[in-house]
């Protein structure tokens, strides 16, 4: 139970989740966005944000790319003694890995911004002090998550047969994982790399698959760079837009068909005849782009390969 001394983001929490356990909210129904709850409930922007978050630890709710925030299948099968309010967390002993994954979970629900010191030692019922002996700061937090996060991914010693089935196997291990950990792709960079074990060992297990090919190493490492980014690039676009559809409520069919009168009144000028003929989710299915995306990129490093074979 909530009382009136409780913190508003328990009350509104303890509200929603009555409503999913009573049934009146049902599996894939479609919560309140970030901004829905804070005009609703009149609280900030934050605490609507650690309504969402909450709800998303407790297994009750679950981002989707087209339609927000919604209730999880999984909710069928609970019952309400299942879950109970939530207590005032009991201190306890904090090891680096417990601290590792409540600040992934905390990063996969909410993105980077919501992962903070001062929440993570909520969540884990000890002093915010008591952290720093595990990491110094944020920035190493997040590269410790970078790295649990790569780790998370097998690749075998030696991989398929031929340097494409191979880049083809590790571009989609990390698509696989950019998908599970929307944050990820914003926490990495070509610049400024995160020297981790794990990210570091991905990147030559990329290059041996490279190797011996008879490609100077820049050109090695710029391919192993790139594959990388073309991963990233669209991973950012899901990430986006599974920001924009917690903020606003409004899911990308929503947001399209908003526009489709003012869409169809431009493509029926006549001035962008190609444009009218293009199928609607031509540019809105990710995962496709995604595909389209590394056979193309393939092809073209083939055509390289290819070419620095006859120059040799």
């Amino acid at each position: 139970m909530t009382g009136r001394g409780d913190p508003p983001y328990r009350r509104i929490v303890a509200e929603l989740r009555g409503r999913i356990l009573d049934g009146e909210l049902r599996p894939g129904d479609r919560l309140p966005s970030v901004r829905q709850i804070a005009r609703h409930w009149g609280v900030a922007v934050a605490t609507a944000t650690r309504v969402l978050a909450t709800l998303r630890d407790d297994g009750l709710v679950e981002p989707r790319v087209g339609a927000g925030t919604v209730v999880t299948a999984r909710t069928a099968r609970r019952r309400p003694a299942a879950l109970p309010a939530r207590q005032p967390a009991v201190r306890r002993a904090l090891g680096r890995r417990h601290l590792l994954r409540t600040a992934m979970a905390v990063a996969d629900a909410g993105g980077l911004d919501a992962v903070s010191m001062r929440r993570l030692a909520a969540e884990l019922g000890v002093g915010p002090m008591s952290l720093y002996r595990h990491v110094a700061h944020k920035d190493e937090l997040v590269t410790e998550l970078v790295d649990a996060a790569f780790g998370e991914v097998e690749l075998p010693a030696d991989g398929p047969p031929g340097w494409r089935a191979k880049l083809d196997l590790i571009a989609r291990r990390h698509w696989q994982l950019c998908r599970r950990h929307p944050w990820l792709p914003r926490a990495v960079s070509f610049t400024r790399p995160l020297l981790t074990p794990t990210l570091t060992a991905h990147t030559e297990w990329t290059l041996r698959a490279l190797d011996g090919l008879g490609l100077p190493v820049a050109t090695m490492v710029r391919e192993a760079l790139t594959l990388h980014g073309l991963v990233v690039t669209v991973a950012l676009s899901v990430a986006d837009e599974i920001e924009a559809e917690q903020e606003t409520g409004v899911s990308l069919d929503g947001w399209w068909l908003a526009r489709r009168g003012h869409a169809e009144e431009l493509l029926a000028s006549g001035r962008f005849p190609l444009l009218a003929t293009v199928p609607a989710d031509a540019a809105t299915d990710l995962d496709a782009l995604f595909e389209y995306g590394l056979a193309r990129h393939l092809d073209g490093f083939a055509a390289l390969v290819a070419a620095e074979g006859h120059a040799g």
